[in-house]
């Protein structure tokens, strides 16, 4: 049986100085209810969430995945994380992980019960899926219209585009979408024809030697892993670039992959039914630098 743990957090506030958190944390049978039946999280899909992968105990990139937890807050209007107390709680499941091999850890901050006093957050640990084949043989996409254009975040900040919500109704609609289409995923497009990212994934093209990816600025999750990759291809000496896309320019990449914190980089090998070459050597040096511990 695959193993679990989950841990419920009572929020400091953040301006709180302590520097041990201990008492805030209370781990629970992850088999046993433990959400009221008023909870916003469950209602309303009214909270934010971050995936943090997990290789040897050692838990990837805390601390970007926790920046983008507080900047999801700031757009949903939730109460700062103390992001102290967050990253104790991050300590303490991956002490709960396998000493080796892969798992993710997810962090859930909720507005909590409707018309309670405080928002409702936890911490959940669990085996991660085995992702060593998609990584090797790479993953079919088709673009999808996301319905907005490339400037509607900036016109309309209340749909929340650019924060990581609980909300995911549309990103997994569209990857049963892209299974309906004989693909493995999708590739999101603004109604404009701009590239955006996947539902769960970041989107890095390779055109003419550059490694590039879309500009954060169409409503798209700035990825940890693709912020973590772009350093480490610039450490190589690699020019990296952010740019608006138009979809045309895909046909012009001579590789590309989706990455996420726990698939890691899956080398995409069609695009709408175009085969795309997989550059299976530097796929494998991705996943090699990505499956490194990294803080």
């Amino acid at each position: 049986m695959a193993w679990r743990f989950a841990l419920v957090i009572d929020p400091a506030a953040a301006g709180d100085a302590r520097t041990d958190f201990g008492d805030t944390f209370t781990p629970i049978d992850v088999a046993a209810p433990a959400l009221s039946v008023g909870e916003m999280s469950t209602q309303r899909g009214d909270g934010i969430f971050e995936s943090i992968g997990v290789v040897d105990r050692h838990a990837q990139e805390v601390g970007p995945h926790l920046d983008r937890l507080a900047h999801s807050a700031r757009l949903c209007d939730l109460p700062a994380p103390h992001l102290e107390q967050w990253r104790q709680a991050v300590a303490i499941a991956a002490e709960h992980c396998p000493p080796e091999g892969e798992a993710v850890i997810k962090l859930i901050l909720s507005r909590g019960v409707e018309h309670g006093p405080t928002p409702t957050a936890w911490v959940t640990a669990a085996e991660a899926p085995d992702n060593s084949a998609v990584r090797d043989r790479g993953i079919r996409v088709v673009t999808l219209d996301r319905g907005y254009g490339i400037d509607t975040p900036a016109r309309a900040p209340w749909l929340l585009l650019g924060a990581k919500t609980l909300s995911y109704a549309v990103n997994m609609a569209a990857i049963r979408e892209a299974k309906r289409r004989g693909a493995d995923d999708a590739v999101f497009i603004s109604s404009d024809g701009f590239v955006l990212e996947a539902p769960t994934a970041s989107l890095i093209l390779r055109i003419d030697g550059r490694f590039v990816t879309p500009a954060p600025n169409g409503g798209i999750l700035h990825g940890t892993t693709q912020l973590s990759l772009f350093a480490h291809l610039e450490e190589g000496g690699s020019e990296t670039a952010y740019e608006t896309i138009p979809v045309t320019d895909l046909e012009k990449a001579d590789a590309a992959w989706l990455v996420s914190s726990v698939r890691l980089a899956a080398p995409i090998r069609a695009v709408d039914g175009r085969e795309l070459a997989v550059d299976a050597e530097l796929t494998a040096s991705f996943n090699r630098y990505l499956l490194t511990p990294r803080d």
